[in-house]
């Protein structure tokens, strides 16, 4: 009963304090994000990061396609397609391994894109589409 009244109490003074009593991560979103738009990208690449290490656990391989991950992780149908608002979804299974590039819609200092694979690496680039190659997000 205690932890209770505790909690309620601890979420009024974050209501009333405003997002200023949050801490600098949970304002942003993801650590490296400049934006509301790059931490959803951000967030969805690390489930579906996830969700293809679980899918390989279960089953000795990357999934080849987005659909196949749907229920593993925190994956939905939903999250299966290739339009997330500001980004477009860029997915290949490559051997023994898997690619993923979230592409936005429009370059500006809001909108970078972004790219992870099996190695769990994310990269980015401010004016074309992110590779292997691209420098680390810190």
């Amino acid at each position: 009963m205690v932890r209770r009244v505790t909690a309620v109490l601890l979420f009024a003074v974050l209501i009333t304090l405003g997002a200023e009593a949050l801490p600098q991560s949970a304002q942003n979103g993801p650590e490296g994000a400049n934006s509301p738009a790059e931490a959803r990208a951000l967030g969805y690449m690390h489930t579906v990061f996830g969700a293809e290490r679980e899918y390989k656990k279960k089953h000795g391989a990357y999934a080849k396609t987005l659909a196949a991950l749907v229920g593993n992780g925190s994956m939905t149908r939903r999250m299966a397609t290739n339009d997330r608002g500001d980004y477009t979804v860029h997915f290949t299974a490559v051997g023994q391994g898997f690619s993923l590039g979230m592409v936005p819609k429009a370059f500006d200092a809001e909108h970078r894109a972004f790219f992870i694979n099996e190695s769990g690496v994310v990269r980015y680039e401010t004016d074309k589409p992110a590779t292997a190659q691209s420098s680390p997000l810190k």
